[in-house]
């Protein structure tokens, strides 16, 4: 990540005889890059069904990272965003994003993009918080600048994540499925 935050998980478990214990400590597991303007860095998914075995050891940030967590499951992850690049027309940035959609399993999710490239729609309630950097949350009719350490409580809205400024837009999001 350019604006160097340095990004580590520390995932709790519990040992054979019921102990607590660190069970991963290190960086996210997952990471999906898409290119100059940031990323997705996925920290943990799981379904909403069924007591938490804190006993398992699956690492459930591995795989490939996808925008949405599973059917009745949540997703938890750091995204980041970077400054639009320096001159780049419309119609590239509109391919580029859309290209990002496909490769992250969300082709489907983007109804309407008219008043961004990026506008995008889950069957989520999701927690995001930004960490560093400054965006503007654009909306199909509203917008506001969130600052660092503010949350945004997205509740299956058309939106996109505007970078304001040259710095880099570094998120934690949860992500939980509706559907």
């Amino acid at each position: 990540m350019s604006d160097g935050l340095k990004l580590r998980r520390v995932v709790t478990g519990e040992d054979e005889a019921g102990r607590s214990r660190i069970m991963i400590d290190g960086p996210q597991a997952a990471e999906f890059k898409s290119g100059e303007l940031g990323g997705l860095y996925e920290i943990w998914t799981d379904t909403l069904s069924g007591p938490v075995d804190a006993a398992e050891t699956e690492d459930k940030g591995q795989g490939t990272p996808l925008l949405s967590p599973p059917k009745n499951g949540v997703k938890i992850r750091w995204f980041a965003i970077e400054p639009a690049p320096e001159g780049i027309s419309d119609e590239d940035m509109r391919a580029f994003t859309r290209a990002r959609f496909e490769e992250m399993g969300a082709g489907d999710h983007q109804p309407d993009t008219s008043r961004h490239p990026a506008m995008h729609k889950t069957d989520t309630i999701d927690a995001i918080i930004l960490i560093s950097g400054r965006v503007k949350l654009l909306l199909d009719e509203d917008e506001a600048i969130i600052e660092p350490g503010q949350v945004v409580v997205q509740r299956a809205t058309n939106h996109a994540w505007v970078v304001e400024g040259n710095q880099p837009a570094v998120f934690v999001a949860v992500l939980v499925d509706r559907s």
